[in-house]
């Protein structure tokens, strides 16, 4: 099975920077996965009206609240099938806002066809967003979210973005420093700008997938609704 992001790509992909298809070319049949290190220059969020959205988001791992600069950060992508046959990416982001105060944000990629990704947000898979990734002039990587549903137990809706926001994101690879840029930033149509982070990490590829990965990088529950 070949990887959820470059699949979705297709041939836009060759045009992305080789090590930004190593990282995102993670999948079972590569048979690797991969681990990001690094810091984050800038964790912020907006006007004090924003936090009930933030609060809500981190009750099960969808954003992260909090701010700082200097901020420790790990992002761990491992690739498997998951328990409805689907080639499946877990990406777990972990900033450390400081000494024993970890917040994480964890998302769950599946193929969702040619120019989409479907990205389960959370820990238990409430949120299915709906990402249409491209390939920039300069060969980086831009994912941008669109619709959003909610899923809990026979409960199915979707969520107005209104009431939520539309992420962008974009990473690089900086040759000359030999690490991988990052910019997220998260945005409601009527109050601005929620939550953003921007800064650098390098990354391991461990022969790490299937079986093999860690149960706590995974979701506790799986959702088959798209």
């Amino acid at each position: 099975m070949s990887s959820v992001v470059l699949s979705a790509l297709g041939s836009e992909a060759e045009r992305l920077h080789p090590m930004l298809r190593r990282r995102f070319g993670v999948s079972t049949e590569a048979g690797y996965s991969c681990v990001g290190r690094g810091v984050m220059d800038r964790v912020w969020h907006g006007p004090w009206w924003t936090l009930p959205f933030l609060w809500l988001g981190s009750w099960r791992n969808i954003l992260v609240l909090g701010t700082g600069t200097h901020v420790p950060f790990t992002v761990d992508s491992y690739a498997y099938v998951d328990s409805y046959g689907r080639e499946t990416v877990t990406v777990v982001r972990t900033f450390e806002m400081r000494p024993g105060r970890r917040r994480r944000f964890d998302a769950t990629l599946v193929a969702d066809g040619p120019g989409r990704v479907l990205d389960y947000l959370g820990t238990h898979q409430h949120l299915a967003v709906d990402l249409t990734p491209s390939v920039l002039p300069d060969g980086s990587l831009q994912v941008v979210s669109g619709d959003q549903r909610f899923y809990e137990g026979p409960i199915g809706f979707r969520f107005p973005l209104l009431l939520s926001g539309t992420a962008v994101l974009r990473e690089s690879y900086d040759d000359e420093r030999q690490c991988f840029t990052i910019d997220v930033r998260v945005t409601n149509r009527r109050l601005g700008p929620l939550f953003g982070y921007s800064g650098t990490f390098t990354c391991e590829f461990p022969r790490v997938v299937g079986d093999a990965v860690p149960a706590a990088v995974r979701p506790l529950r799986e959702e088959s609704r798209r």
